[in-house]
C-alpha cells in the first residue's frame, strides 16, 4: 500500500483529496495535517466523513513525515510550499503540490502575478507540471508534481489539441471562463457570501488573474513560440464547476469533420476526456463530482473562427482528482485507479 499524506486536508481541496483517497484500493493515508483545526477528529470538520474517517488532524513538520511516508500531498496557501520543500525531502518520498509555486517556470512571472516572493527557485526545474494527459511520460518518472490550476486544466484541455496542430492564430485566443464559489476555497471572504454572489453573475480579476501566465506558459511550450491569450474568468452562484469557452481564429478554413478528427487523435482514447456530438454543449452539472473533462465545439465559418466549450469539476479535475491520477502515474498504476465515481445526477 501506499502511505499517503495530506498536508492542509481540511479546505475544500484538501477533504477532496481525503474523499478520494479512502475509496483508492492502494492507498492508505497516514497523516492528515491542518494548522487551523489541530487536534479534531476529521470527521468533527466534515461530518460527510462520519463513521468513515477518525483521524486526527495534526501539525506535522513536512520533514519529519517525509521520512514516514511515500507520497504528500501539499494542498497549502501559495507560497508556503516553496519554503518547506527541499532537496533532502524530495529524496525521501514524492510530492504533489496543489499551490501555484512551483507551475511557472520563472520566479520573475511568479512574483509578479501572485505579489509574494518565491523561497526556492532551485526546484523549479525539477516541478513536472501535472497536466496528466499532456505530460504522462514525464510525471511518470517526477518526484515533484506541480498539480495545475483549475482554469488552466479546463483551458488547456481545451486549446491544446489546436495548439499542435498549429491551425489556431495564435494572438487570437479568448477564453471566456466560470467557475463556481468553491474556487475561492474555504476561508471566510465577503465576495462569497450568500447574499454577495446569489442572484448575481460578475467578472472578476479581469485581465489580471493569476492563472494567465500558467495557461500562456503551456501553450507558448507546446507551440514553441510565444503566446498570449485573452482571459477574463465569471463568478457563477453555484458550489462547484468550471465553463471554459474558448475562442480563436483558424489559419485556414476547416470543416467539423475536420475538427472533430483532430480532437479525436488526441482524446478518444482517453479516459476521462469525453467529446460531445455535434450541437451538443457540455454542462457542468454532467461532472460534477467526477474526474472528467467534457469538451464540445463548434465553428463560425463567417468569421473563421472555432468555440470550444469546456467543463470540470474544479475540485475534482481542477485540483484532486488530477492530483491523484497524477500519484498513479508516479507509482505506475493505473491511471483511473480510484478515480471512476460517475458524475453526480440531478444536483
Amino acid at each position: 500500500m501506499i502511505k499517503a499524506g495530506i498536508l492542509g486536508a481540511t479546505g475544500y481541496a484538501g477533504q477532496e483529496l481525503v474523499r478520494i483517497l479512502y475509496q483508492h484500493p492502494e492507498v492508505e493515508i497516514k497523516v492528515l495535517s491542518s494548522n487551523n483545526h489541530n487536534n479534531r477528529v476529521y470527521n468533527s470538520i466534515y461530518e460527510n466523513f462520519n463513521k468513515i474517517c477518525e483521524m486526527k488532524c495534526e501539525e506535522n513538520e513536512l520533514e519529519t513525515i517525509a521520512n514516514e511516508l511515500d507520497v504528500i500531498f501539499l494542498s497549502l496557501p501559495h507560497g508556503v510550499t516553496s519554503k518547506l520543500l527541499t532537496d533532502s525531502i524530495l529524496k525521501n518520498v514524492k510530492i504533489i503540490d496543489l499551490s501555484a509555486d512551483f507551475r511557472l517556470k520563472s520566479e520573475v512571472v511568479y512574483e509578479e502575478w501572485y505579489k509574494i516572493k518565491h523561497n526556492n527557485k532551485d526546484l523549479l526545474n525539477q516541478a513536472i507540471y501535472g497536466l496528466s494527459e499532456w505530460k504522462r511520460k514525464q510525471i511518470n518518472g517526477s518526484r515533484l508534481v506541480a498539480n495545475p490550476g483549475c482554469y488552466p486544466t479546463c483551458a488547456l484541455l481545451c486549446l491544446l489539441p489546436l495548439i499542435k496542430e498549429g491551425i489556431l492564430e495564435a494572438d487570437s485566443i479568448i477564453i471566456d471562463a466560470k467557475s463556481g464559489v468553491s474556487g475561492a476555497g474555504r476561508t471566510l471572504n465577503l465576495t462569497t457570501h450568500f447574499s454577495e454572489c446569489n442572484e448575481s453573475i460578475k467578472a472578476y480579476n479581469v485581465s489580471s488573474h493569476r492563472h494567465t501566465p500558467e495557461i500562456e506558459q503551456q501553450l507558448s511550450e507546446l507551440y514553441g513560440n510565444k503566446i498570449s491569450v485573452t482571459f477574463t474568468p465569471h463568478l457563477i452562484p453555484m458550489n462547484r464547476g468550471i465553463l471554459c469557452t474558448c475562442y480563436g481564429n483558424l489559419k485556414n478554413s476547416f470543416s467539423y469533420d475536420e475538427i472533430e478528427q483532430l480532437y479525436e487523435k488526441y482524446y478518444q482514447n482517453e479516459f476521462f476526456i469525453r467529446l460531445t456530438k455535434k450541437g451538443v454543449f457540455p454542462e457542468t452539472k454532467w461532472v460534477k463530482g467526477s474526474n472528467y473533462c467534457d469538451i464540445g465545439f463548434t465553428l463560425n465559418k463567417s468569421a473563421n473562427k472555432i468555440i470550444v466549450i469546456g467543463v470540470i469539476d474544479n475540485l475534482v479535475k481542477g485540483a484532486a482528482g488530477q492530483a491523484v491520477q497524477n500519484m498513479n502515474l508516479m507509482f505506475n498504476l493505473r491511471e483511473n485507479m480510484g478515480l471512476k465515481s460517475i458524475p453526480m445526477f440531478p444536483v
